[in-house]
């Protein structure tokens, strides 16, 4: 069963991976591909009360 903890109105931890919201027209500029000129960019998200999570960047590289 998948935990839910919201931290805050922007952040929540989902299975102990901390996660940052976006609304669709904020998202960062390496979200959308896997790898592109040697840059790892964010494919992994989910859809959430009408806003799109992502992997926070600090838990990001502890995830790899």
């Amino acid at each position: 069963m998948n935990i839910i903890k919201f931290t805050s109105k922007t952040t929540l931890k989902l299975n102990n991976i901390k996660y940052k919201s976006y609304l669709i027209g904020d998202l960062p500029p390496s979200f959308g591909f896997k790898y592109k000129d040697k840059k790892q960019g964010i494919n992994k998200l989910f859809n959430y009360k009408g806003l799109t999570w992502v992997i926070d960047k600090d838990h990001w590289t502890k995830f790899l």
